[in-house]
């Protein structure tokens, strides 16, 4: 009986220590002051560093893309747009942008298809084709005009390669039949087809008032 009653006692004072603090009106044990200010050092810390690793890195990028850009030119100037004020659409503004754009130049494309360029240069190749010119004069080496070019290749024939060894065909295939070119490959542009028989045209009316 005794044994029952110490039992109880030590499970009665345990529970009166488990018992929370009522006396200042409020739950003292829940919150931990020192925890919150190590969080909020550490946050603060974490903030610092990476605040100066973003610093150095852009630092790094910054030196890197200058480097690659070269020395400054007339192309690569700065130019302060703060000046230019808001981007309202007047006169005077578009003016200021005009004169920033100037400063690239812009590329020289060529989109008529009945460019003089490509006239001439069709007009020299034809030259090189027709007519005899030197290659080296000091060797001796001279172009010839591609009709007696011809005329000699069927004289003479081409070098005629050793013969392959052909492996054989395989079932469904059959060997490859080579058919002479249609066209010489040069290709006139549609302004000169039209320029050359406004010209023929013109010399059939020249001989027929003759």
């Amino acid at each position: 009986m005794s044994m029952h009653n110490a039992d109880d006692k030590k499970h009665d004072d345990l529970r009166e220590r488990q018992q929370p603090d009522t006396s200042a009106g409020y739950e003292r044990s829940d919150v931990k002051a020192r925890g919150i200010l190590v969080f909020i050092f550490a946050m603060g810390v974490l903030a610092v560093v990476t605040a100066v690793l973003c610093f150095q890195i852009g630092k790094v990028l910054f030196a890197h893309m200058a480097k690659e850009d070269g020395p400054k030119s007339k192309w690569t100037t700065t130019t302060d747009v703060r000046s230019l004020g808001n981007m309202a659409n007047n006169p005077d503004l578009q003016s200021k942008t005009g004169a920033v754009m100037q400063q690239f130049p812009t590329p020289q494309l060529q989109t008529d298809d009945g460019s003089q360029d490509l006239v001439n240069l069709h007009a020299k190749e034809d030259l090189l084709l027709e007519n005899y010119s030197w290659i080296y004069q000091s060797q001796g080496k001279v172009r010839i005009p591609i009709e007696r070019a011809l005329e000699l290749i069927a004289q003479s024939g081409l070098p005629v390669a050793s013969r392959a060894e052909e492996a054989p065909l395989m079932t469904g295939d059959s060997k490859p039949a080579v058919t002479a070119p249609l066209t010489n490959g040069f290709a006139r542009t549609g302004y000169e087809l039209e320029a050359a028989q406004t010209t023929a045209t013109k010399n059939k009316t020249v001989e027929s008032n003759k």
